[in-house]
């Protein structure tokens, strides 16, 4: 081997020493300001404990829901005219202890309604509006009328102006069957003419009050929450 090669080795043998030597001097000492080496494991469950973090740093606390505070009774409602001890009242307790949901106000609301629908049907002799609405007994009377006017060729010129009272006047349990009276006064234009014309009942155009009392039933127990008439009185 020539002095020249030798030289070389030995000069690039001296190099890579060196460079040994700054490698270790700044990779091979700790100065504390080194990081950690990468764990997937580690560094995944840093990842989600800081999404955690995040997230409940970003919730936003609901207000509790305040205790129930007893309702103070509606001042118009009926329930807050009676007397204390009145038979009305007392017939609404005995009910609504059956049928816990019982609301008086409810029921009059349903049956003005019903008593616009049903003194409707039966001028117009609509039997399919009035049997639903209807006890059997009830209905049998109402069709016997119906059907007499038919076979007599009578009409019935009606019209229904407002209804201007409605009171419950009796509520109870009879035989495990619940009953609610209630007074109607209502104002009606209501003339039956003949077959010939002429008016035989009532009065053409001519408003009228007309108080009918009214006593309707259902059974509590029953899934059926309607309410049916069963008896009627006109005054």
């Amino acid at each position: 081997m020539s002095s020249s090669a030798v030289i070389e080795i030995l000069f690039l043998a001296g190099v890579a020493a060196f460079i040994a030597f700054r490698l270790y001097s700044v990779l091979g000492r700790r100065t504390g300001n080194e990081q950690t080496p990468f764990d997937p494991i580690n560094q995944r469950e840093r990842l989600d404990a800081r999404r955690t973090q995040a997230s409940e740093d970003k919730v936003i606390p609901l207000p509790r829901p305040a205790r129930d505070v007893p309702r103070a009774p509606v001042v118009d409602s009926i329930e807050a005219k009676l007397p204390p001890g009145s038979a009305l009242a007392i017939g609404i307790t005995q009910l609504r202890q059956v049928d816990r949901s019982f609301s008086p106000d409810g029921f009059l609301s349903g049956a003005k309604v019903a008593h616009e629908l049903i003194v409707r049907a039966y001028a117009d002799g609509d039997r399919r509006a009035l049997k639903p609405l209807l006890s059997d007994d009830v209905y049998r009377g109402f069709d016997d009328a119906i059907g007499a006017r038919e076979r007599a060729g009578s009409k019935v010129e009606f019209s229904f102006v407002g209804l201007k009272q409605a009171t419950l006047e009796e509520v109870s349990l009879r035989d495990r069957i619940a009953e609610i009276t209630v007074k109607f006064v209502s104002e009606l234009i209501s003339a039956t003419r003949d077959a010939a014309g002429a008016v035989i009942e009532g009065a053409a155009g001519a408003v009228r009050d007309v108080t009918d009392v009214w006593i309707f039933a259902r059974d509590p127990r029953s899934a059926d929450p309607n309410w049916k008439l069963v008896a009627t009185a006109a005054h």
